[in-house]
C-alpha cells in the first residue's frame, strides 16, 4: 500500500490503538500494528512469565499477574523429587499466601491401568490439580489451566484444568477448583502434593486480552 494511502487514508494517517483500528489494512499494516501491540485481537495470549526449574525447588510463585480478567497457564515436563503426587495450587491475596480451608475442587481422572474415578473436596487448604507427577526419570506430565476473576476483589477465583501424564501407562484428567471467598488475588503458587520438591518443570503464565 502506498505511503499516502496507509490504512486506507490520504494525507495524515489516523491514530491506531487496541480496540480502535480505523481504515483499510493490508497484511503488512496488520503485522506492523501487531508488533506495536495496537492491532485488535480479542482473546490473544500475552506471555507474562515463564519459570524453568532444573534443581530441587519447593514451589513456584507467580506474583505478577498483569491486568487481565482471565489467565492461562501451561505446565510442561514436570517431575517430582519423590513418590506419586498430584500437584496443588494456592492463591496469594494482597501479597499473603492463602492456606486456609477455603478451597474446593472436583476432578475426573482416567487411567489406562485402573479406569475412571473422581477426586474431590468441599473444604481443603489448596486446589488439587488433575496432574499427577512422579519421581521416575521415565515419567512426565503436562497440563494447561485457565484462571478466572483473580484480579477482581468482588468475585470468587476459579480455575479449570486438563492434564496428561505417563507412569508406565497413560492417564489423563480434567477438573475445576474455586477459592470460596471473594478477594483480590495477586499471585499463584504451584507446588507438589505432600510438599515434595519439583526437580524439573517449565511453567508459563499468560494473560488473555479482553479489551
Amino acid at each position: 500500500m502506498a505511503d499516502d494511502l496507509k490504512y486506507g487514508y490520504k494525507g495524515a494517517e489516523p491514530t491506531q490503538s487496541f480496540g480502535n483500528n480505523t481504515g483499510v489494512f493490508d497484511p503488512n499494516d496488520i503485522n506492523n500494528l501487531i508488533a506495536d501491540n495496537k492491532w485488535t485481537q480479542f482473546g490473544q495470549l500475552e506471555l507474562i512469565e515463564t519459570i524453568d526449574i532444573s534443581t530441587s525447588t519447593a514451589y513456584v510463585d507467580f506474583t505478577n499477574l498483569g491486568n487481565y480478567n482471565v489467565h492461562f497457564m501451561t505446565i510442561n515436563n514436570g517431575l517430582h523429587s519423590s513418590g506419586v503426587n498430584y500437584i496443588r495450587i494456592r492463591f496469594i491475596e494482597n501479597g499473603t499466601l492463602q492456606s486456609g480451608s477455603v478451597y474446593q475442587y472436583a476432578n475426573q481422572m482416567n487411567q489406562a491401568f485402573s479406569g475412571a474415578f473422581e477426586r474431590k473436596s468441599t473444604s481443603n487448604t489448596s486446589i488439587e490439580h488433575t496432574l499427577q507427577l512422579f519421581s521416575s526419570g521415565e515419567s512426565f506430565g503436562s497440563s494447561y489451566c485457565y484462571f478466572y476473576n483473580l484480579k477482581d476483589s468482588s468475585k470468587y477465583s476459579f480455575t479449570t484444568c486438563h492434564s496428561i501424564a505417563r507412569y508406565g501407562d497413560a492417564e489423563a484428567g480434567f477438573g475445576s477448583g474455586v477459592m470460596t471467598q471473594s478477594s483480590l488475588v495477586d499471585g499463584i503458587r504451584v507446588y507438589g502434593g505432600g510438599f515434595v520438591n519439583w526437580t524439573r518443570v517449565s511453567i508459563s503464565l499468560y494473560g488473555i486480552r479482553y479489551s
